[in-house]
């Protein structure tokens, strides 16, 4: 019988003596029974309560519903039932039990996303550009599985098609593929990843190369490798280091950077320097507000290196669990071209440097931004942006909106 069974089964697994609890409550099974010392257990350990006529029925037959329900007792007092669970584990997700052992191993492999669509209005920007408006659909996936219990790879497929003309612009890669994990007390991500130098004002982008990180409240970063060439340049690799952390509501950072030429060329064919750039920073927060600044300085010759600073404000926060919040942020520009690599911007800018002064002149301006949570793991933005390069004064403003839905 499935009842006997589950007797022996759930008492051994409990592993705790009759003698500890108190007389066994059910008529159909007195001292002396076969199953008395095992029924004792469950029932003072709360697993089992029989039915309500004061019997245990032991010779009845279970639906598996009831094992489930047993099953489930079993998992809250601690018992390791890990075969019990695999076989009811239709009947236990029913009855809305989590179950830890069968979640982790189906959660070795995550599959998570983003959509992000976008209009952007530039028929104010400069008279270079290709068309007065832009519109898109940016599709990521994330593959996330875990290797063991310290590491984990990760993998990041995007598409991008875009709406501004009739000719069905798609592009689909794979553009993430990293593993991370710890080796001792550092943390480390290696491969194809992304680095995010200087809060994106001098790099977000991806790049091949490996990431390290040691420490909580202080953080000391190095990162090695070469920076993809998805702007137009194409500069030999990127090294460096930062350091930041908090004092209460003060958050100070300085970092250095070097981007190698080793001969390479931007997006004109010019031969590029080397390039060296450091930036110190602080952060003061005061309730739901902050406010920051950002001073960056480039080794380049002329008009195209020297220092430049970002102002940055920012007050809340659109949280995607959380329906109805919201978040404003505005930030002033003024920054030499060498300063700015890949910039974490949305707004129209000329990018990529190359010796000529061509392809980047640095920017000056203003940008605005507001942000709402419209409905749960949705966030709706609106984004301005008034530049201008600090070479010729062109003018770049672009007026951004974007809708980005997460799974």
């Amino acid at each position: 019988m499935m009842k006997k069974s589950l007797v022996l089964t759930m008492a051994m697994v409990l592993g705790v003596t009759a003698s500890a609890y108190a007389a066994n409550p059910f008529s159909d099974v007195p001292a002396g029974h076969w199953a008395y010392d095992s029924v004792n257990k469950l029932a003072a350990a709360g697993i089992v309560d029989g039915y309500g006529d004061a019997t245990f029925g032991g010779d009845r037959l279970m639906t598996r519903y009831e094992m489930a329900q047993i099953v489930a007792k079993a998992m809250a007092k601690g018992a390791n039932v890990d075969r019990l669970v695999a076989e009811f584990a239709d009947e236990l997700d029913s009855l809305g039990v989590r179950i830890a052992a069968l979640e982790k191993k189906s959660d070795n492999v995550k599959i998570t996303g983003n959509i992000r669509v976008h209009y952007a209005d530039y028929k104010k920007a400069a008279k270079e550009r290709n068309g007065n408006y832009g519109s898109a659909l940016r599709s990521r996936l994330y593959v996330k599985g875990q290797i063991n219990d310290d590491w984990s790879y990760t993998g990041r497929i995007e598409n991008r098609q875009k709406f501004n003309n009739n000719v069905g612009d798609e592009d689909t890669k794979l553009n993430w593929a990293f593993v991370e994990g710890k080796l001792g007390a550092v943390d480390v991500r290696a491969g194809r990843t992304w680095i995010y130098l200087g809060d994106g004002n001098i790099y977000d982008e991806t790049f091949d190369g490996i990431v390290a990180s040691f420490g909580k409240d202080v953080k000391l970063e190095a990162v090695y490798g070469k920076p993809t060439n998805s702007l137009g340049w194409d500069y030999d690799k990127v090294w460096g280091a930062s350091l930041g952390g908090k004092l209460d509501v003060l958050n100070l950072g300085a970092g250095y950077y070097k981007f190698d030429a080793a001969g390479s060329t931007g997006a004109k064919g010019a031969a590029l320097e080397d390039n060296n750039i450091w930036q110190a920073n602080a952060r003061y927060g005061f309730g739901k507000a902050s406010l920051g600044a950002m001073y960056l300085h480039s080794d380049l010759d002329g008009d195209q290196g020297g220092g430049g600073w970002v102002g940055t404000l920012n007050y809340g926060g659109a949280k995607a669990a959380k329906v109805g919040s919201f978040g404003l942020n505005a930030q002033y520009y003024d920054l030499p071209a060498g300063t700015v690599i890949a910039h974490t911007m949305n707004g129209e800018y000329q990018y990529g440097y190359a010796k000529n002064g061509d392809d980047n002149k640095g920017i000056k301006g203003y940008k605005v931004g507001a942000y709402y949570t419209v409905a749960k793991n949705m966030v709706a933005g609106i984004e301005y942006y008034d530049l201008k390069d600090k070479i010729d004064d062109n003018k770049y403003k672009t007026l951004w909106s974007q809708m980005i839905i997460t799974f």
